[in-house]
């Protein structure tokens, strides 16, 4: 047996950075997934681009995004934003072509070469007399969409560059094949987040593009973002519609709890239901001429919602800050402005967590945190963003239980922490997943918020096996018994106390903070992922944790033995879309503190694609989990 290389426990699961105080906490953000799309053309796609000209030497490329953005590359690989966006020369030709290959093609000349463009492009060797169509086949571009620009290399006549509303194309032998230069452009229209990794569900975000379907990023993906549908945003829209019509209004921004609806619209207005919408409550006092871009209600109280609004587009009178930020505790019965000290700029989402006492905006200005009081009204603002790229923030999300923190940048894609307000609310979790789902004796859990020097349960010790100023990593004694487990904890900050729900098993398998999971090839010890799949027929291992109780017993907070590790008392089965698979052991990890190692054998038939793998033990079934196999 062996397992992955240089796997170590505080790799497998990670936790932030200690903040700093500055203008705001230095946060241990993270980038899921890239700037790419998969949309089936010759290589990555990304977001529009309008522009695209070489350098006089043809050493240096530049790309204008459609938000306005230039960027650079001289490797033609790599990109780099330009601070002060140069404006593009004038081609060397750019008019109607005398014997235009498609209606409307503007042409690009280089010496007796001639390039032209439109839906597709084209190279002329004589002239424009004749063309050869260079992007089309069956009757479509292999590119995607019509081009919005062509540059032609001032040092080599058959480097060509076109821009479209999937990216930039390259082309270094005039235009017989092409390559894209989007994996690291900076690029992706990211507006909406709609759903967060957990299980089988990736990432899922919205683009600012009309008709544009939902992209994934999904567990265990290392090259793109897939198209997953349209799922959320059809469902928003037609939400959106039928406010719509009820109300008289263009609804800008939905949000839904349950029966209660809450609605806002592109002038400011702000309406709310309690009964699924049959009836509505309106006040005016939001009214300012700003549109409403993201509504969120508590969870745990419909009453209570905070709106967020943008620009305003009329004059305010003098001395009147515009409100950016509105809280509702009573179902829009009024409305009072949160906006406090936070800047003058457009703010496009939010989001709460009102048990921690926390909220959190997307603005133009980046990413700003306030604590909530006991009415639920924010105070100062602090940026968070610093160490982000400087572009504006979308939208922001915590996952369900408040732990972590996800930010969409415009143009940069998804960015995640540990949520700043766990530094002072201390939750302990799972290690496996971030989740509340029980321990089990010789588990692992994570104590988020806290740097623990010392921890009890029930008068056992128990081992602090890694720790920073954000958080610790324990592991349950496997003598502790009952349905409760009641830990003691000491910090440098003082004792608390945390009851845990306690399991004779309790198994779960151990994914990535973006949920990847951690499964392993039995052979070669590679991780399992969509760039590396499993094999038909082949061993694979998955690490997990509470699985309980071993025989022989061993000593918590003691690494398993290299050989013979204890096996696991407990009967623990595997299923693969719903199916049993051979289950060959299930034995503490080998070197490891906490973890278990479960051995599996691929049936020699299986469908192509991802599948949905979960363990169970004692009829208790754990997380399910991505795992991609090929034939």
């Amino acid at each position: 047996m062996r397992l992955l290389a240089g796997l170590a426990f505080a790799g497998l699961v990670s936790l932030a950075q200690a903040p700093t105080p500055t203008s705001g906490p230095q946060l241990d953000w993270r980038h899921i997934g890239n700037s790419a799309i998969e949309l089936a053309l010759p290589s990555a796609a990304t977001g529009p681009v309008d522009r695209v000209w070489y350098s006089n030497d043809g050493a240096t490329l530049y790309a204008r995004t459609h938000s306005g953005k230039t960027f650079q590359t001289t490797d033609f690989e790599t990109w780099k934003p330009v601070p002060d966006s140069p404006a593009a020369p004038p081609p060397a030709v750019d008019g109607q072509v005398a014997n235009s290959p498609e209606p409307g093609a503007r042409a690009r000349l280089m010496g007796a070469r001639m390039y032209s463009f439109a839906r597709n492009a084209f190279r002329s060797d004589d002239g424009g007399a004749n063309w050869t169509n260079l992007t089309a086949f069956k009757g479509a571009s292999i590119l995607g969409a019509s081009l919005s620009d062509l540059a032609v290399s001032p040092s080599n006549q058959d480097e060509i560059t076109v821009a479209n509303a999937a990216g930039v194309w390259r082309s270094v032998d005039a235009g017989v094949t092409w390559s894209g230069l989007n994996t690291t452009l900076p690029n992706l229209p990211v507006r909406h987040l709609y759903a967060l990794p957990v299980g089988m569900t990736g990432l899922r975000i919205g683009l600012a593009l009309n008709g544009s379907p939902e992209i994934e990023w999904a567990p265990g993906e290392k090259a793109a973002w897939r198209v997953s549908g349209a799922q959320d945003t059809a469902h928003e829209t037609e939400l959106k519609r039928l406010a719509g019509q009820s109300l008289n209004a263009v609804i800008t921004a939905i949000a839904t709890s349950g029966d209660a609806i809450y609605a806002g619209s592109s002038d400011g207005r702000l309406w709310a239901s309690l009964n699924g919408g049959a009836q509505w409550s309106y006040v005016s006092n939001t009214a300012t001429g700003s549109p409403v871009e993201g509504i969120y209600i508590d969870p745990r109280d419909s009453r209570t919602a905070w709106a967020v609004l943008g620009d305003h587009a009329k004059p305010l009178p003098p001395g009147l800050r515009p409100m950016h930020v509105a809280v509702t505790r009573n179902a829009g019965g009024f409305w009072d402005d949160a906006t406090g000290d936070l800047p003058d700029a457009a703010v496009h989402g939010v989001t709460a967590d009102t048990t921690g006492g926390a909220i959190y905006v997307a603005t133009d200005e980046g990413v700003f945190a306030s604590t909530l009081d006991a009415t639920g009204r924010p105070g100062s603002w602090t940026p968070i963003s610093a160490s982000l790229p400087n572009a504006a923030a979308m939208d922001v999300k915590l996952d369900g239980a408040g732990n972590q923190l996800y930010v969409a940048l415009d143009g940069y894609g998804v960015y995640a922490t540990l949520s700043p307000h766990r530094l002072r609310d201390v939750r302990v979790v799972n290690a496996a997943d971030y989740s509340g789902r029980a321990a089990a004796p010789g588990s692992l859990l994570s104590v988020l918020g806290a740097r623990l020097t010392g921890a009890k349960a029930g008068g056992s010790a128990v081992p602090v096996l890694a720790a920073d100023n954000t958080g610790t990593q324990i592991q349950v004694p496997f003598e502790a018994s009952g349905q409760t487990l009641a830990l003691a904890l000491e910090s440098a900050g003082g004792s608390l106390t945390r009851n845990y729900p306690l399991r004779n098993v309790s198994p779960a398998i151990f994914v990535d903070p973006d949920g990847a999971p951690m499964l392993l090839d039995g052979d070669t010890g590679m991780m399992l992922d969509a760039g590396n799949p499993a094999r038909s027929g082949a061993r694979i291992q998955i690490l997990a944790t509470g699985l309980g109780r071993v025989n022989p017993d061993w000593p918590t907070g003691t690494a398993a033995p290299l050989t013979d590790p204890p096996h696991v008392i407990a009967p623990v089965r595997a299923l693969l879309d719903q199916s049993p698979v051979e289950v060959s052991r299930a034995v503490l990890a080998p070197g490891y503190i906490g973890f278990y190692l479960i051995e599996i054998q691929l049936p020699r038939i299986v469908n192509a694609g991802p599948a949905e793998l979960y363990i169970e033990a004692e009829g208790q079934p754990s997380n399910k989990v991505r795992l991609y196999i090929e034939p």
